[in-house]
């Protein structure tokens, strides 16, 4: 199955256009400022560029927000050199840094042709309406902030002269800052699109793991009230985790945790017909892992196991040291799964039965890439084995 990511890749594009441009149009408007002694002129312009871009960069990550802005705005300004810098929603001022705080009234009224026609606007003298001649607020350059062919804001440029390289820079600041907002916007979109795989993945295991474990605890409700009570705690202890709102990860000890739980609840229905191996490596219980992300493929190897055949099944997880990554695999000796049937599950498909296979593939590929999604080995008559690879370290992963 192939994850398609012409989204990312165009962004990413432009933020390596964006950050080559401006890297060259801020040396060229820095590069005579500076007179101290680090290597040549073009070394130092570049070191600090790089720097100060670096630091501009994560505030921005979150959003055009007041208080990403404010944090940005100084380190926009260093990159530019003026007098000031305004940072616009198109409706309301979220940042003003530098000299002249009482032009920032005006920010807003500046940015209006700007935002309105996505154009670069230069604001004369007659705009800026100063009446103290000792201010250095004379003129200034808009530039519209476009994320996805949506204007959202404006970067204000203001100081004493306008020049063509002043026109130049803010613009590919401009730049650079709506490909930073692009990026929060992918990060969000991605946020909510984990968020709702998640919820989908409950929906399809409570209703009938719920339905079962009551049925199982029912049983025990008089003939052993004791077993009854214990197993209710455990149902408890485990729809607390699953339905947690906490978190895109968790450890895979956490998650083995709550498989036991589920096990337990299961043995209760099934007793001694269900037989369950682990091997686990103590390396890997701290590796970190998407959420609900081994859990449907125990539950899979039970229904597939047991569910609709007479005797015992058995189910073996392992998850074992591999250097870098930690390797998780949960088999089962049921009744299989037609190799067809499994590659529609994981390309989308809603017509397989196997709880949350296509969801966990798809999760793990967005997290790791498209090299970890899962490997199913099945055939009818020959059992299930569903294996994923997790990195142990990964930035941006952790329970």
């Amino acid at each position: 199955m192939q994850v398609t990511v012409s989204a990312v890749g165009d962004t990413l594009t432009v933020v390596a256009i964006g950050a080559a441009v401006l890297l060259l149009v801020a040396l060229l408007w820095r590069a005579g400022r500076s007179r101290r002694d680090f290597g040549t002129p073009a070394d130092r312009a570049t070191f600090n560029t790089l720097h100060t871009a670096s630091l501009a960069a994560p505030p921005l990550r979150s959003g055009l927000t007041a208080a990403g802005a404010t944090r940005a705005a100084r380190h926009l300004r260093t990159l530019l050199g003026t007098s000031a810098i305004a940072l616009s929603n198109g409706g309301e001022l979220l940042a003003w840094d530098g000299a002249g705080d009482g032009h920032g009234s005006r920010a807003v009224a500046h940015a209006r042709n700007a935002t309105e026609h996505a154009r670069t606007e230069l604001i004369g003298p007659d705009g800026v309406a100063c009446s103290d001649p000792d201010c250095p607020i004379k003129v200034g350059v808009v530039a519209p902030l476009i994320v996805e062919e949506r204007v959202v804001g404006s970067l204000a440029a203001y100081g004493e002269t306008t020049s063509a390289g002043l026109v130049r820079a803010t613009n590919e600041v401009a730049r650079w800052v709506s490909a930073q907002l692009e990026l929060a916007e992918l990060d969000q979109s991605r946020t909510r699109l984990m968020e709702a795989e998640v919820r989908a993945l409950r929906a399809q295991i409570s209703p009938h793991f719920i339905y079962n474990s009551l049925t199982a605890i029912a049983s025990f409700v008089r003939t052993d009230p004791e077993r009854a009570r214990e197993l209710l705690l455990e149902f408890a202890d485990f729809t607390r985790y699953s339905f947690r709102r906490h978190g895109d990860f968790t450890t895979l000890a956490e998650e083995l945790r709550s498989i036991d739980r589920y096990l337990l609840l299961e043995r209760a229905r099934f007793g001694d017909r269900l037989q369950v191996t682990l091997q686990i490596a103590p390396e890997v219980l701290s590796v970190s892992v998407p959420f609900l992300c081994v859990q449907p493929l125990v539950e899979n190897a039970v229904r597939h196991g047991l569910e609709g055949r007479p005797g015992e099944g058995h189910v073996t997880i392992v998850a074992s040291d591999a250097g870098s990554e930690a390797v998780i695999s949960v088999e089962d000796d049921g009744a299989g799964i037609d190799p067809a049937v499994v590659r529609r599950t994981l390309a989308g498909s809603p017509d397989g039965d196997s709880v949350g296979l296509g969801n966990v593939d798809e999760r793990l590929r967005q997290v790791y890439g498209d090299e970890y999604g899962l490997v199913v080995e099945t055939a009818p008559g020959a059992g299930t084995k569903v294996s994923m690879r997790v990195p142990k370290y990964r930035a941006g992963v952790h329970g």
